[in-house]
């Protein structure tokens, strides 16, 4: 049986960029998944619900967000967040070239609730890119009444 050698393998540098730009396209996609919603790409933040006996506080990173932009609903039990920023940029490189970079950014997130919650006394703040809500809980009144044997 007789082998034959190819020679060693030839580097392809443009492979390896497309190799590493999917492994990157894959980390930020695991980050901060996006979905398609409405014809476009939005980010779906991911939420964390803490329930604290009389309220439930709802926490969800909102990078470069502000406050102006962001939009809370409460229906019944569901929450929705929702939030869209749009950023222009314009320099001058060089004399008589102009660089206009445009930036649209889109986050929604609706999550049902696991517990009946009131909006009076509801706040919301967005701090360093991390929006915290406080929901406070409906008081269940328990009322037992008694039924009588015939």
């Amino acid at each position: 049986m007789r082998r034959s050698f190819s020679g060693p393998a030839r580097w392809d540098p443009f492979e390896e960029i497309r190799r590493t730009q999917e492994r990157l396209n894959q980390l930020f996609e695991d980050f901060m998944p996006m979905e398609e919603w409405g014809g476009g790409k939005v980010y779906t933040p991911a939420i964390d619900i803490k329930d604290e006996d009389d309220k439930l506080v709802v926490t969800t990173d909102l990078p470069g967000i502000n406050k102006e932009d962001v939009q809370i609903n409460l229906k019944e039990d569901m929450l929705e967040i929702s939030a869209k920023t749009r950023k222009e940029k314009e320099t001058e490189e060089e004399e008589g070239y102009l660089r206009r970079e445009r930036a649209y950014t889109q986050f929604y997130r609706a999550v049902r609730l696991p517990a009946s919650v009131k909006e009076e006394g509801s706040t919301a703040k967005i701090e360093n890119g991390v929006l915290t809500i406080t929901l406070p809980k409906m008081q269940m009144e328990e009322s037992t009444k008694k039924i009588a044997i015939e």
